[in-house]
């Protein structure tokens, strides 16, 4: 047996670089089979965002690029735009007023993860989680150590907090109680959405190999410190070579009592299609709770097979609000409604 850091060891000796390693290992399939619908990149966005999310992951995938840089780059843009307030740059903080965020990378063919959770100060912490997978032996890094680890590897760490993202903290704040010191805006215009999006950004490339990622600022308001289902390699992010990738937003405690991802997964490993396992994982949540009678919440699942199918369901939704995921393949950009278990 020879470990990886050893192997990497033996590798340099023989003049084979780790970037030229890392190049060789992406480009290989494990399984180089017929394939019908790919390349093709998935979201869990619709039209709104979707667009702009996959079109720098569909350029590189078109062009027979790196997959992993594809997922990437997507993830990316949501991170940085300071418009979205559930992921990266822009996210809702915790209560304290401090954004963490946690994200979470895997890659198929070599069943290999990263991932970096209440990390600060880091727009782009997708891109983190990627140096975690493929520059150490390890999995998950997370606060300070992460924001190092960051900081080692030349990332800038910025003020995350927008002035938009300010002012809703401030006026939940503001809204906590009445008997309190701090007092609501006069005009009573604040936001008490409690935002605990996320996004999920699948690919498969031209030969069927599979990668994914999850990136988020987590549950608006959170404890400072809590971790929810995104870093979390089987609740939020879980992909397999040989069956597909499936991604999770929502309540992330409830993805992570269920292990929502892998079950997802292995639900599509025993034949079912990518939208049967999303809503599988759905009831399996509503089971667990006691029925559709306890549910205050929803999670959503979004999930790609091998074949480039696609499926998305969440327990919760309404006609005219289904859940939704974007994707691009050969066949353009469209978008998907997916089902839902409870009418809110």
């Amino acid at each position: 047996m020879i470990n990886r850091r050893k192997f990497i060891k033996t590798m340099s000796a023989l003049g084979i670089s780790i970037p030229a390693m890392a190049k060789s290992i992406t480009k290989k399939s494990s399984n180089t089979s017929t394939v019908k619908n790919n390349p093709i990149i998935v979201c869990s966005r619709g039209e709104k965002w979707g667009r702009k999310v996959l079109k720098p992951g569909w350029d590189i995938l078109k062009n027979n690029g790196l997959l992993l840089d594809a997922v990437e780059k997507s993830a990316n843009v949501t991170e940085l735009d300071p418009k979205d307030t559930s992921v990266g740059y822009g996210g809702l903080p915790n209560e304290n007023g401090v954004v963490q965020l946690d994200s979470s990378i895997m890659y198929g063919p070599t069943h290999n993860c990263g991932s970096v959770a209440a990390i600060e100060g880091i727009k782009t912490p997708c891109s983190v989680a990627r140096l975690v997978m493929e520059r150490t032996d390890h999995i998950h890094i997370v606060g300070k150590g992460a924001q190092d680890f960051a900081k080692a590897h030349g990332f800038k760490v910025e003020n995350l907090l927008t002035e938009h993202a300010r002012k809703i903290w401030l006026r939940w704040k503001e809204n906590l109680s009445d008997q309190d010191d701090w007092f609501p805006p006069a005009d009573g215009n604040y936001d008490t959405h409690r935002s605990n999006g996320t996004i999920n950004v699948l690919a498969v490339d031209s030969v069927g190999d599979i990668a994914g990622i999850t990136t988020t600022s987590g549950l608006a308001w959170k404890i400072p410190g809590r971790i929810g289902d995104s870093p979390i390699i089987g609740a939020g992010l879980y992909v397999d070579n040989e069956v597909g990738a499936v991604g999770a937003t929502g309540r992330g405690e409830e993805l992570l009592r269920s292990c929502g991802s892998f079950y997802a997964i292995e639900q599509m490993r025993a034949g079912k299609s990518p939208q049967e396992a999303c809503e599988a994982v759905c009831e399996r949540i509503i089971y667990i709770n006691g029925g559709k009678d306890k549910i205050n919440f929803s999670d959503k699942m979004v999930a790609v097979n091998k074949d480039g199918d696609v499926g998305c369901a969440a327990i919760q939704g309404r006609k005219g609000g289904e859940p939704e995921l974007a994707y691009w393949s050969k066949k353009g950009f469209k978008v998907l409604k997916g089902t839902y278990l409870i009418e809110n």
